[in-house]
């Protein structure tokens, strides 16, 4: 195996390859996220998926804090939701699945404008990048790399001898794509549409998202309620703070001069 000697770059490398690359990059992002604002519809929310959230939220904060209040008040909350005849998760008729937002056609049209603000500009100005500065060595991690780190930072550059540690121009500019996170979150917010790996993230998560059945998740959720033992835990609360502070410490707390 043939070891390729140390390489020294142009200092004028880093004047007409480096910060032209980084420029081209945030500018890049801060258009798309101006872009994006523009070509975004307005969300219209459903008021009974949003009541049927809240209602099964307020239910799983009752089991879970059940313990902090007395018991009437706890059965008084309970009877609301699980009473057999006025009961909410009773009364409420809901039939059917809740729509599939990845049918709506308003969904598919957003996730068609988010593909021309992210994919597309990606893909011309890589090429772009590709073509223009094609064959150059931008920079160098400081640590050794393996091998297997070639096809991931050097791309554009075919050459065996060269250290795993040189990083191309092509390289350099994916690098910058997703590595101007903490610039964009400076300049444009935490809220932005320049940050990609955000906006890869929430992709994934809207085609993840199922829809859920009301009538399932209501009686999943007064089942749940219906088995909940209450165990008040501030029983006799006071008499316990009564007897752990006594009056002479009362006392020593009143004469402490930061009092």
């Amino acid at each position: 195996l043939t070891i390729m000697a140390e390489l020294f770059l142009d200092p004028a490398i880093r004047l007409w390859v480096i910060l032209p690359i980084v420029i081209i990059t945030f500018l890049v992002g801060i258009i798309r996220h101006y872009l994006s604002m523009l070509l975004q519809s307005k969300k219209e929310l459903d008021l009974s998926q949003v009541s049927d959230s809240q209602a099964l939220l307020r239910s799983r904060n009752l089991r879970e804090n059940a313990k902090y209040i007395p018991y009437e008040s706890f059965e008084a909350r309970r009877h609301f939701f699980n009473d057999e005849k006025e009961g909410y998760f009773k009364t409420q008729d809901k039939k059917g699945p809740v729509k599939n937002p990845i049918s709506d056609p308003s969904m598919m049209v957003d996730m068609a404008k988010g593909n021309i603000t992210n994919v597309l500009p990606m893909i011309l100005i890589g090429g772009w990048i590709n073509w223009h500065y094609s064959g150059f060595i931008t920079t160098k991690v400081p640590f050794p790399l393996t091998l297997r780190f070639k096809a991931m930072l050097q791309r554009g550059i075919d050459l065996t001898t060269l250290d795993a540690s040189w990083v191309s121009s092509v390289s350099w500019y994916f690098i910058n794509v997703f590595g101007l996170r903490s610039m964009y979150a400076l300049v444009l917010g935490q809220d932005n549409a320049a940050d990609q790996t955000r906006v890869m993230q929430e992709q994934m998560q809207m085609q993840m998202q199922m829809p859920q059945d009301p009538s399932k998740a209501f009686k999943a959720e007064w089942e749940a309620l219906e088995i909940v033992t209450h165990d008040w835990s501030l029983e006799n609360v006071e008499e316990e703070m009564m007897t752990e502070f006594s009056p002479v410490d009362v006392e020593v707390i009143a004469k402490d001069k930061y009092v």
